[in-house]
């Protein structure tokens, strides 16, 4: 059975997430370090909170993800392990990740990665908007419905 994972300590869809689980019936994985523990996280489903350590969160995923699970992160390498995996890889603004884009995903990703380290600062990602939560929704609709017969 398909389950939902999510990248969770800066996601901003959580709340549509968890609607859109219940709604098909299909169980959501909220997975964040304990630096992001919350109260308020526990109406939105099952939580678990993983060290602090950088890739912790990621570690966790992975090894519990299988074919078709669906995982919901902003994180480019994070997505390129799991599409080996066969795992669906949504963004918070609605991508589809896929394999035939993450060689240029990954290149991007170091030449940024460089820049910064050079002191050259991009401006940083645009700003989330309601467009994005828009797109985020009707993209995690339709995975869901392919998988539900809908």
């Amino acid at each position: 059975m398909t389950k939902i994972f999510v990248d969770a300590d800066a996601c901003p869809v959580k709340k549509e997430i968890k609607k859109l689980a219940d709604r098909f019936n299909v169980h959501a994985h909220f997975i964040a370090s304990y630096a992001h523990m919350s109260e308020k996280n526990d109406c939105l489903g099952q939580w678990t909170y993983v060290d602090t350590e950088q890739e912790s969160v990621d570690m966790h995923i992975i090894n519990h993800t299988s074919k078709k699970d669906i995982v919901i992160t902003h994180d480019i390498g994070l997505a390129c392990v799991l599409l080996a995996k066969n795992v669906i890889v949504l963004a918070p603004t609605g991508k589809e990740y896929r394999s035939e884009t993450m060689d240029t995903a990954l290149f991007l990703r170091f030449v940024s990665a460089k820049e910064r380290r050079s002191g050259r600062h991009s401006k940083g990602p645009n700003r989330f908007t309601n467009k994005d939560r828009y797109h985020f929704i009707k993209s995690l609709e339709k995975i869901l419905s392919k998988y539900a017969g809908k």
